[in-house]
């Protein structure tokens, strides 16, 4: 049985993919690497496919940032199914907002230390409410984060210059998701008011979504 590896968001763990029906499938959840000075999203999955095996005729799903790390690696090896939640497929997909935080004046707002700090103030953002099953899971996966592994990847998200890949791509993406816009999106399956967390607060509606991608 070919291996079916997870890829997590920025500022969460293997604990964002618990409430998954995954039975039945060889799964390994990848636990975040230190990165390298001058990696790149690209080097970094690179790194990911050295470091855990991830052999053609595998399936990789990321959710978030973990669905553009499964974008990069999709474009070095070639996988079963490549599965992307709550993320986007190439940067020609980024939200507008993205253009700000690239710029000079914003660059003190791209701090995972900051991120840490203000985590009630982004929960909304993410979908979710203080107190919240969801707002719980986020807060616990953003106060275990690594604050400096956090500013590279924010900065390695907003340098992507990542261009559709040739093999296929299988997106999910929430309706009602603030993170990524779903009207900038193409080729996609729309998960009706389904907000940026829903791998965990809709994890029974995901899975079925999912398993048939895999078992397609």
């Amino acid at each position: 049985m070919s291996k079916l590896f997870l890829i997590s968001g920025l500022g969460a763990d293997e604990r964002l993919f618990s409430k998954l029906d995954l039975s039945g499938f060889d799964v390994v959840a990848i636990p975040w690497i230190k990165p390298g000075p001058h990696d790149t999203l690209a080097t970094y999955a690179a790194r990911l496919i050295r470091e855990f095996g991830i052999v053609p005729q595998s399936s990789v799903i990321g959710v978030s940032l973990g669905g553009m790390l499964t974008v990069e690696v999709a474009r070095q090896v070639q996988l079963k199914h490549a599965i992307i939640i709550s993320s986007i497929k190439s940067a020609h997909e980024a939200p507008r907002y993205f253009k700000f935080f690239r710029s000079r004046a914003a660059q003190v707002l791209v701090s995972g230390k900051l991120a840490k700090t203000i985590g009630l103030v982004l929960m909304p953002v993410f979908g979710q409410r203080p107190g919240s099953e969801g707002g719980q899971i986020f807060s616990s996966m953003l106060k275990d984060s690594d604050a400096e592994f956090l500013t590279w990847a924010m900065h390695a998200v907003l340098d992507w210059s990542g261009n559709p890949v040739s093999s296929k791509i299988n997106h999910i993406i929430g309706e009602a998701d603030l993170v990524f816009h779903q009207r900038k999106i193409k080729d996609a399956i729309v998960v009706p008011k389904g907000d940026h967390l829903m791998v965990y607060v809709r994890a029974a509606e995901i899975s079925g979504l999912i398993r048939g991608i895999l078992q397609s």
